[in-house]
């Protein structure tokens, strides 16, 4: 006899999982008890959050390229780690969010059972690619079976399964169990690819243009090829950053796509929305042709510009464009090009002070492969474009979804899917006061991360724009506990810097002793780095102009 808990846990193993992020409550007690029963194959984390097991997932998966699980208690347990789940929609995150409910036969009577909440289903259905409820225990195997084909096929995005606990309770004579679910990406339509090589071999000026769509579906060494074929530039969205590493010769991020995107004849746009963050097209211009290649439908066609559209995995269809393309060896290398975009991208990043500075010790004392996880904090937003990313899934944001406080929680799920490796989450003060009681987690499982509080007393981006648009502030001081103190309180090691050298010399020291620790950095107010990280944010001072000289003239040679 098994019961449906430990079926639930069976499949889970089977599938692969090895963490699962959540923390314990009565409608769980059966999927609990399985877990201390599997605890040599799974290991379970238990932060001090509901809102943590989710970010925790997020983070795992994101940067493991294996899903992230989390599970929850329903009603209250399931709202508060809603942020995280929205968060891995946002930023197409592999997450299984397991869901506890209340007994079967109470589900939609509104009796007012402990946890009940109207339409659980309904919200978790409007944040997930696919959801199921469980109906029988014998069904919990195959359900977490489908929970995984789905995960690995399609986009990547979350899915969530909701099991009442009187199936987790309940026995099964014979559990019928299945084999991994194999990933499955979708092919793209050949003839469409050939059409699209087509295109890519005749322009005199291609240019990629990759989003997260890239980095989510694996595409990197694909996109590479690709880039070396044609000799083409690559602008990457924060969520592509790493696809390229940022010391190749094709690489450039947005802030350099102002330079080369106003010169390209066709540009192949793989894994992204193409839309700026005001939702209007992030290039738009008559004379150029585009490619969109995507997995999703909706993100190809208008307000975009219209263009050849490919429907499928970023990866094999940058692989069929890579093979369909033919000899390149006539092309004129777009490197000397590039290189003077990379030197006009630093010239304007180097002026930023001192979010530049600190960005340079980051770099300099984090490994190529290790992560950082950015958060919205000025040092954070500056990151996006100015910190150099060298390997695929090593810098991590919230996305579009902008999640104030995601950051060290998300760290966290990082750091225990990379033990051997030294995360370093960057937070502000502000938003470090969503989950500074994880520093308990942090200590408890002795994770390898290292959190840097940018600490100036106030939400100093809601001040910004306080005083630009009202003239005045409102409601943004903080009032924050002493950091070392709080470290000490929880058993974390902590340093005090007030300068990028006194942060490089607590990263040094933090990396050396491994384990948890928080740096507080005290600064004061930053500059704006906006009018460099979205376009339409007037600049107070001129941008110094294109190193490629006047836009493509159609009538006359490209670049």
């Amino acid at each position: 006899m098994t019961t449906g808990g430990q079926a639930l846990v069976e499949q889970l193993r089977r599938e692969g999982v090895k963490i699962v992020f959540g923390i314990p409550g009565v409608q769980l007690d059966w999927a609990v008890d399985a877990l201390c029963d599997a605890a040599g194959d799974i290991q379970y984390i238990v932060p001090r959050h509901e809102q943590a097991t989710s970010y925790m997932a997020d983070g795992y998966a994101r940067t493991t390229g294996k899903e992230g699980v989390c599970m929850m208690v329903p009603g209250p347990g399931v709202l508060n780690a809603l942020a995280g789940l929205s968060t891995a929609w946002a930023c197409n995150a592999r997450v299984l969010f397991i869901a506890g409910q209340i007994p079967s036969p109470t589900i939609g009577k509104g009796f007012g059972m402990l946890h009940e909440i109207p339409d659980q289903s309904g919200i978790l259905k409007s944040l997930t690619k696919w959801h199921a409820i469980a109906r029988t225990a014998a069904e919990i195997p195959s359900l977490v079976h489908e929970a995984f084909t789905q995960l690995r096929s399609g986009r990547p995005r979350p899915v969530a399964l909701e099991i009442p606990p009187d199936l987790l309770q309940a026995t099964i004579d014979s559990a019928t169990y299945f084999d991994a679910a194999p990933s499955a990406p979708a092919p793209v339509d050949a003839k469409l690819v050939a059409q699209a090589a087509k295109l890519l071999s005749d322009a005199k000026f291609p240019v990629i243009y990759a989003g997260g769509g890239a980095s989510a579906g694996n595409a990197d060494e694909a996109l590479r090829a690709l880039a070396e074929k044609l000799q083409a530039p690559v602008v990457m969205t924060e969520g592509a950053r790493g696809a390229l590493s940022a010391r190749h010769p094709l690489a450039l991020t947005t802030l350099g796509g102002r330079c080369v995107l106003p010169h390209a004849d066709v540009v192949l746009v793989a894994g992204s929305r193409f839309l700026d963050a005001i939702a209007r097209p992030t290039h738009a211009v008559p004379h150029c042709k585009f490619i969109y290649l995507n997995i999703e439908e909706n993100d190809v066609g208008a307000p975009r510009q219209p263009g050849l559209e490919l429907l499928g995995d970023v990866r094999l269809g940058c692989e069929g464009l890579v093979a369909a393309i033919g000899s390149t060896s006539a092309r004129n290398s777009r490197i000397e090009d590039v290189a003077k975009v990379k030197a006009w991208e630093d010239q304007q990043m180097s002026a930023i002070k001192p979010q530049a500075d600190f960005v340079a010790i980051l770099r300099e004392h984090i490994a190529d492969d290790a992560v950082l996880v950015s958060e919205l904090t000025q040092v954070g937003y500056f990151s996006n474009i100015a910190y150099k990313v060298h390997a695929p899934r090593t810098f991590i944001t919230p996305g579009y979804q902008g999640t104030l406080g995601y950051g060290f929680p998300t760290a966290l799920g990082v750091a225990a899917g990379a033990p051997g490796k030294r995360t370093v989450s960057i937070v502000g003060d502000g938003g470090f006061g969503w989950s500074l009681q994880e520093l308990a987690t942090a200590a408890k499982y002795d994770l390898n991360l290292s959190v840097v509080v940018f600490a100036d007393g106030r939400f100093g981006n809601v001040q910004r724009i306080q005083r630009r648009v009202f003239g005045r502030e409102f409601a943004v001081d903080l009032h924050n506990p002493d950091f070392q103190l709080l470290a000490k309180a929880f058993g974390v090691v902590s340093y005090r810097a007030d300068s990028p050298a006194d942060l490089a010399a607590a990263l040094t020291t933090a990396q050396a002793a491994g384990g948890p620790c928080l740096i507080e950095v005290r600064v004061g107010e930053m500059p704006s780095a906006w009018p460099l990280i979205h376009p339409f944010v007037p600049s107070p001072v001129a941008p110094p102009p294109n190193p490629l000289g006047e836009p493509f003239n159609p009538a006359g040679p490209a670049g």
